[in-house]
């Protein structure tokens, strides 16, 4: 009786120590999970005025990382200004890198990071605080920077700014709104009577009218084939439109009426993001310009919180995990009332499909409410701001 009451004793003894070393070892397993990809319709999965009180300061010195940053860095603990530029140098050659160039928000500062050493470069020690959004040119020679000045703060500034802090002018004071398009920044001025929409040469030296709309609460947006895009100001109580406009022809409606209506051309102008509300729900959806067809997507969010590739082949997103439907969207979000707590998901235009790339919750153990994505043009890094604590974050894709 004792020779099988050993070996039972053995084989449980066995059991356990096996059942302790999977739970230790899976607890031990990367926290970044990829979802199984969903199909999107039609398609097959391939696989997973004047400038503040300026200052000149010597830049402090930056002690080099021993080692490679991991996959998921934080670049800043911020607080930073959201819009930043990602940008691929050196390609094909031994000395290839990836730099992210951000402005510090409480001193306006540049920063260049390094995705490679996770080195940290100040660029510029020209001082502009308060500056509440930054947009780069492609090449990242040039940023344009928004900040509020006035004893009430009612004046809206805008800057065109190097990254070095050398050069600089300004654009008329007021502006409802700012984009880029390929060679020349494109500003929105709007009224009781209406809107305008001027372009700037790159060096502020030329301004020319492009069109007027009768739209005066307006959103602008720029396709890359020369064709612009106004969409009104988003809003849950209100049902939205969005326009396409060039130089020669008449408005086009491209969407609309949605409440909430967020539009977000693709960079080649071949597709437009929409985002919008129904029920108390954020839905997401693509239309092609060319057909007019829209796809419904099996995520929601706000475009506000997405960014193209710069070939038009994906879209990654900031996706909220079971937003609170007591809030109206995106209003309360856009206003700080409401937050998320988001993943990062890949939508594949071209392959049909959407996938979860990033669990930051998971990865950090801290929630992540992303904004102001960027992307390197060849879709290597992705960088977004949480909006939670104002920091700044490197992801390599």
């Amino acid at each position: 009786m004792r020779r099988p009451f050993i070996i039972a004793i053995s084989i449980l003894a066995l059991v356990t120590i096996g059942t302790v070393a999977y739970y230790y070892f899976q607890s031990k397993a990367p926290a970044v999970t990829v979802t199984p990809p969903i199909l999107l319709p039609g398609g097959q999965p391939i696989g997973t005025g004047t400038l503040p009180t300026t200052t000149e300061t010597e830049a402090p010195p930056v002690a080099p990382v021993a080692t490679a940053p991991a996959r998921l860095a934080q670049v800043s603990k911020g607080p930073v200004v959201p819009g930043f530029i990602v940008l691929n140098t050196g390609a094909g050659t031994t000395s290839a890198q990836t730099l992210v160039s951000y402005l510090e928000r409480q001193s306006g500062n540049v920063f260049s990071y390094n995705t490679s050493d996770g080195t940290l470069t100040r660029t510029s020690n020209r001082t502009i605080p308060g500056i509440q959004s930054a947009l780069w040119t492609k090449d990242g020679s040039l940023a344009i920077v928004r900040y509020l000045s006035g004893d009430a703060l009612a004046t809206i500034n805008t800057y065109a700014i190097h990254p070095d802090g050398s050069g600089g002018f300004f654009l008329p004071q007021n502006l409802a709104d700012v984009t880029l398009a390929s060679s020349s920044i494109l500003t929105l001025s709007s009224g009781v009577n209406g809107s305008i929409v001027s372009s700037v040469t790159l060096d502020g030296a030329r301004t020319a009218t492009l069109f007027s709309s009768p739209l005066s609460s307006v959103r602008l947006g720029a396709f890359g084939c020369g064709k612009q895009l106004l969409f009104t100001k988003p809003s849950a109580t209100l049902p939205g439109y969005a326009f396409s406009f060039s130089a020669l022809k008449t408005p086009v409606r491209v969407a609309g009426p949605n409440r909430g209506l967020v539009a977000l051309p693709s960079p080649l102008g071949s597709y437009v993001l929409l985002s919008y509300t129904q029920s108390s729900s954020l839905r997401l959806a693509l239309l092609e310009t060319k057909t007019g067809v829209v796809t419904e997507l099996p995520v929601g969010t706000i475009a506000d919180k997405c960014v193209w590739s710069a070939d038009e082949k994906n879209v990654f997103c900031g996706v909220p995990q079971n937003p609170d439907s007591k809030y109206a969207y995106p209003d309360d979000w856009y206003q700080g009332v409401a937050a998320f707590s988001d993943r990062i998901w890949k939508l594949d235009v071209t392959n049909r499909y959407v996938e979860m790339v990033l669990d930051f919750t998971k990865s950090t153990g801290a929630g992540l409410d992303a904004k102001a994505l960027a992307v390197d043009p060849r879709a290597s890094t992705l960088v977004f701001m949480n909006k939670n604590d104002g920091s700044l974050w490197a992801y390599k894709l």
